[in-house]
């Protein structure tokens, strides 16, 4: 193995190498063994750390995956190799794009918050939003943003407060994002009430969902973070709220999500659904019946489109 990454220089850890591109821990482990691929440092407690050039060519080896490659075949391939082969592959119909984020962008992005050079990396931001669109950047650019600047906090890599002033800059753009957005046509349904459970006080998940739900044409109403549920309960009612959707992070009690979830379901009306989403990872482990989970937010367009068949079938 290589030397242990040097302060500053961002890398992440297996888990979040996982939840970043979608390939398992084991898979990530018998590759290494396997192919030589990826070749992860050790950090100080000897624990796997991967620079994010190797974590961008993990992702598009995941796409070729995806698109029926096999990876003894692409998993020795230098970056330049994979990014020509998975240039030709998205010329095929049904596949996607190449990934907005590269390890550059995301290693300067860094820098730009180590610098705390807020207005540069806002307008930074705000320029990819435009060229990529809503859907894209939060789920291109937001989600791998957010876990490189999370794991580079876990690492000792960057301060508290310099965490808080990437979170309050990206919230920004995302909020002048959703305003951006036109409203709606009536009735503008479903109504979404959104917000988050006491404890959790991460509200950037709240705004990537709304960002998402607003640009499908839903009207989203957004509690902020942190409400009781008995109130979250209320609002749905006084609102008229056809979905109540959360968001949970992985700073929340396993125990409290679940039994939270599970009252709150109780709670409310059978006809309003309850979605819920986020980094926590009890969510995939434990479900609660009659409980909507997103792992990714690339599958909230599709249950749109089946709870609005059900509305119109049931009219």
């Amino acid at each position: 193995m290589a030397d242990g990454p040097r302060l500053g220089v961002p890398s992440l850890s297996i888990a979040a190498v996982e939840h970043d591109t979608g390939l398992s821990k084991d898979t990530l482990r018998v590759w290494e063994r396997r192919y030589g691929f990826p070749m992860p440092r050790r950090d100080d407690i000897g624990e796997r750390a991967y620079p994010l050039d190797q974590v961008e060519k993990l992702r598009i080896v995941k796409r070729l995956l995806d698109a029926g490659h096999r990876p003894r075949r692409i998993a020795t391939l230098t970056l330049d190799e994979l990014q020509h082969l998975s240039e030709q592959t998205v010329q095929k119909p049904g596949r996607t794009a190449l990934p907005v984020m590269c390890a550059s962008d995301l290693a300067e992005n860094i820098a730009l918050i180590l610098s705390h050079d807020m207005r540069a990396l806002r307008a930074r931001l705000t320029r990819l939003l435009a060229r990529v669109g809503v859907a894209r950047f939060v789920n291109e650019v937001v989600g791998p943003l957010n876990t490189a600047v999370g794991d580079a906090w876990v690492r000792g890599q960057m301060e508290v407060f310099e965490e808080h002033l990437f979170t309050e800059t990206l919230q920004t753009v995302l909020r002048q994002a959703i305003v951006a957005l036109p409203e709606p046509p009536p009735p503008g349904r479903p109504r979404v009430l959104l917000g988050t459970f006491p404890g959790e006080a991460h509200g950037t998940g709240l705004l990537m969902a709304e960002a998402v739900l607003a640009l499908d044409g839903c009207q989203c109403i957004s509690l902020g973070v942190q409400t009781p549920l008995w109130d979250i309960v209320l609002a749905a009612a006084a609102l008229r709220a056809d979905i109540v959707a959360l968001s949970f992070s992985g700073c929340m009690n396993p125990n409290q999500v679940i039994e939270g979830l599970s009252e709150l379901r109780g709670k409310l009306p059978p006809a309003v659904a309850l979605w819920v989403g986020g980094s926590a990872p009890v969510l995939q482990r434990r479900r609660v019946d009659h409980v909507e989970v997103f792992p990714t937010f690339d599958e909230v367009p599709a249950q749109l489109q089946r709870w609005r068949s059900r509305m119109m079938a049931t009219a």
